[in-house]
């Protein structure tokens, strides 16, 4: 088994246990200790403590790699690879007792994602993929949609209160008038991981940060979608826009973000 096979199948373990740690905090939401770190932006001791225990077991099996997260600080490595953490990626969801919420775990050499595993502890899915591999749904090879137009489709799109809020509403209203549907369950990881599965035609957001993005943009990559070429370090250092989309409609989603975006 090579190591980075290894490093797959820990991925996708430790992500399965992380996900029980978090549904306990779920489960017990009235006891929940929740901070605001601005404009919708919550943390919960559960988004701390879940990252703490993903990082011990970094630790414990990979002393000598890097790790970036949401809620902690940067862990130099020395092997050239890091893994990147979201704890909880849907925080204000979770907060609010909405299970649309998962653990993203991704990681990453060179500059590219090689690892990307997002599980959603609610529906019991993990969503899996190694660059250069099938990506997979609880095992099974998935692939983006085929064949299906915008106005036959769903899109989801992403906001946060790093960008304009002028430049979100023209992307919606474009999806309008191209037919398609538009969604958003404040949960970027999994819009993504729905991409890859299938279930919806795209994503866009003007700015997303790594932990929330990266493994879900190997997802849709390695299902067959489009996704635009980034370089992976860099999106650790400052985030980035990112647009992916089935190859039946992605050049399409790439003119109406970038016209709103640009305006």
């Amino acid at each position: 088994m090579s190591r980075l096979s290894e490093r797959k199948d820990f991925a996708v373990a430790v992500c399965e246990e992380a996900g029980v740690l978090a549904q306990r905090y779920f489960a017990d939401r009235g006891n929940l200790v929740v901070d605001q770190k601005g404009a919708q932006d919550w943390v919960s001791e559960a988004d701390r403590n879940v990252e703490t225990f993903i990082r011990q077991r970094i630790a414990e099996v990979w002393p000598k790699d890097g790790v970036f997260g949401e809620e902690h600080g940067a862990v130099a490595g020395e092997s050239g690879f890091d893994w990147v953490i979201d704890p909880i990626d849907g925080t204000t969801n979770f907060v609010n007792g909405i299970p649309a919420w998962t653990i993203v775990l991704a990681g990453v050499t060179e500059g590219k994602t090689a690892v990307g595993v997002i599980r959603d502890p609610n529906a019991d899915e993990t969503f899996v993929a190694t660059r250069g591999e099938a990506a997979t749904l609880n095992g099974s090879p998935m692939r983006v949609a085929s064949g299906v137009a915008l106005r036959d489709g769903t899109v989801a799109v992403g906001y946060s209160n790093r960008v304009k809020t002028r430049h979100v509403l023209p992307v919606v209203e474009n999806l309008i008038e191209h037919g398609a549907m538009f969604h958003r369950n404040a949960s970027g990881a999994l819009s993504l991981a729905y991409v890859a599965a299938g279930r919806l035609l795209g994503y866009v957001e003007e700015h997303m940060n790594a932990w929330d993005c990266l493994a879900g943009q190997l997802l849709v990559a390695e299902a067959g979608g489009v996704v635009e070429d980034q370089n992976a370090d860099a999106m650790i250092r400052e985030g980035g826009r990112v647009i992916v989309g089935t190859p039946d409609v992605f050049e399409t989603l790439l003119e109406i973000a970038e016209n709103a975006w640009n305006a």
